[in-house]
């Protein structure tokens, strides 16, 4: 019986391969960036925030095998569209809340976290990262959801 489910799972598993969502890993191009209030606080952005909300994604090798591709590039997806740090001149509905979601405990996601150890931030990193997002031109909290374009 054993063996029977084995089988099915690897045939199920080189399968799934065949389905096209999730291998094309692109990186748009930078088109502008925020006027960071200092590097330390880009690089901070980087470590913990640009794999997902920006278009310097690195994609690591188990980010082409399907059924993690899906969820890698669902996530790149999602995150590109709520906040893009390469692409600032764009409406960026997002960046007002980017502290509160910091501080909450909700970015980085704790499931992206055990993956990619760099992005787990200590509590001096975080405070500090909240205080260069409200000191960076455009991370401003509007109080609403409405747009904010950045020039």
């Amino acid at each position: 019986m054993f063996i029977r489910v084995l089988r099915w799972a690897i045939v199920v598993g080189v399968l799934i391969q065949l389905i096209p969502f999730g291998r094309q890993h692109t990186n748009p191009p930078v088109t502008q960036e925020p006027q960071w209030d200092s590097p330390a606080t880009r690089e901070l952005a980087r470590r913990a925030c640009f794999n997902c909300h920006s278009n310097e994604t690195t994609w690591p090798w188990y980010s082409s095998i399907a059924p993690v591709s899906w969820l890698a590039q669902r996530d790149v997806n999602g995150g590109r569209s709520h906040l893009n740090f390469s692409e600032w001149t764009k409406l960026q509905r997002h960046a007002g809340h980017v502290g509160e979601e910091i501080r909450g405990g909700n970015m980085p996601p704790w499931f992206y976290l055990p993956m990619h150890a760099e992005a787990k931030l200590t509590a001096a990193e975080r405070a500090q990262l909240i205080a260069g997002f409200a000191k960076t031109p455009g991370f401003e909290d509007n109080g609403d959801d409405g747009p904010k374009l950045h020039h």
